[in-house]
């Protein structure tokens, strides 16, 4: 983590001076130009702010779990302040005590006098933002450094995300990642795509019958808004799953390639999530320890835990999303279009607001199972809303064919 800025060029030349590589020579100005040394100091500052933040909060934590998980990550960053005072030592910098930077200290007061959930929302942010700066770093390859940054990242976005406190033995079972409500998506999905339909292929009817246009005109171009519509939630809700998919995919190769490098992190990472949950630490530990003995099965239960995914799934079928997208986009887009099969002019706009006004309330009724709000009023909202767009067009249709005569 990075709790404040680069330290100023005297902490460089404070921590250089009177370097002498035994020729006379001074090397106090070089020093303070070396970009390795302004790196190692930089890094060495971050970790000792991550360290004592980490103290503080699980001083402050009054969950046993939790408080546990924040000194296991504290002595992780530790080892890795270790690490980089040991590269400055062998470049001949004094490293000198070690103090946290005041945005660092500010932090844990704060958690001190508030306690630790005031602050992990910043942490977690934080990690991260820079969960990835010793990829590039040449010193870290070969170290468990990496992963462990990104590790500390993903245990941190768990537990801000809002972990249960406290949870129970019987919960067990839960904590191999069989706990998602399955529907509540495929609801939503439905209803808005319907209502995505309804809404703008109604406004567009309505547009073109407000400039007076012969029937034929009007269902042309509400079948047109149909299959244009259709096609362009069809062709974006495939785009969108595939590429989740494809970024799931590579998210879980780099899961089983940590899995086979760094097994002993991986187990680390996966008691501390289980550790957060609620579980004891020696509970953990031993849940850990029996799902990382096969590899098959430490795959599933990190990409669960840890990226929070079904690996059988991975996101769903993008053709299944795109098919359902264009079948729900032409329930909706249909209604408004029904009328003008067999009648035309003011008969036809009544016929078609009184579908439209239908459908609207029925979708604003069914939005009320998500949201939970009364169905009366979710209704009779989104009965207003598509109403006033439709009428917002019907007048601007109106408007714009008599100025070009149509």
């Amino acid at each position: 983590m990075r709790y404040a800025p680069s330290p100023p060029r005297d902490h460089y030349a404070s921590a250089v001076r009177g370097r002498d590589d035994g020729s006379g020579t001074d090397h106090r100005g070089c020093a303070i130009a070396d970009p390795d040394v302004r790196r190692f100091l930089d890094n060495r500052q971050g970790e000792i702010d991550s360290a004592a933040v980490y103290r503080a909060m699980a001083g402050a934590e009054p969950s046993p779990q939790l408080a546990s998980v924040y000194r296991r990550l504290a002595d992780v960053e530790e080892r890795h302040l270790g690490f980089w005072e040991a590269e400055l030592r062998e470049r001949g910098v004094d490293v000198g005590t070690r103090r946290p930077s005041w945005r660092a200290r500010v932090m844990c007061l704060i958690a001190r006098r508030f306690g630790a959930h005031l602050v992990l929302p910043v942490v977690a942010t934080l990690e991260s933002a820079n969960q990835t700066e010793y990829d590039d770093q040449e010193e870290t390859e070969g170290t468990p450094m990496r992963s462990q940054e990104r590790s500390h990242a993903r245990v941190l976005r768990y537990v801000a995300g809002g972990s249960p406190r406290g949870v129970a033995g019987e919960t067990l079972a839960q904590l191999e990642g069989r706990h998602r409500a399955p529907g509540g998506n495929a609801l939503r999905a439905a209803v808005l795509g319907a209502n995505d339909g309804l809404t703008s292929n109604l406004a567009l009817v309505m547009g073109v019958a407000g400039a007076d246009l012969r029937r034929a005109a009007i269902l042309v171009t509400g079948l047109t808004g149909l299959l244009a519509g259709s096609c362009s939630m069809a062709i974006g809700e495939w785009i969108s799953v595939q590429s989740a998919r494809e970024l799931y995919r590579r998210q879980v190769r780099t899961e089983a390639e940590e899995i086979r490098s760094v097994p002993d992190e991986e187990e680390e990472e996966l008691a501390l999530i289980y550790e957060a949950k609620g579980l004891p630490q020696d509970e953990a530990e031993r849940v850990a320890a029996q799902l990382m003995a096969d590899e098959r099965t430490a795959l599933d239960a990190l990409v669960r835990e840890e990226l929070g995914l079904d690996p059988d799934e991975l996101g769903g079928s993008p053709n299944s999303a795109a098919a359902s997208s264009f079948v729900l986009f032409s329930l909706g887009a249909v209604l408004p279009i029904l009328p003008y099969t067999f009648t035309s002019g003011g008969t036809g706009v009544t016929l078609a607001i009184a579908l439209a006004a239908l459908g609207l309330f029925a979708i604003g009724a069914l939005i009320s199972l998500l949201t939970g709000r009364g169905a009366l009023f979710s209704g009779t909202r989104q009965l207003v809303f598509g109403l006033a767009a439709a009428g917002v067009t019907y007048g601007l249709g109106h408007l714009i064919g008599r100025a070009i005569g149509a």
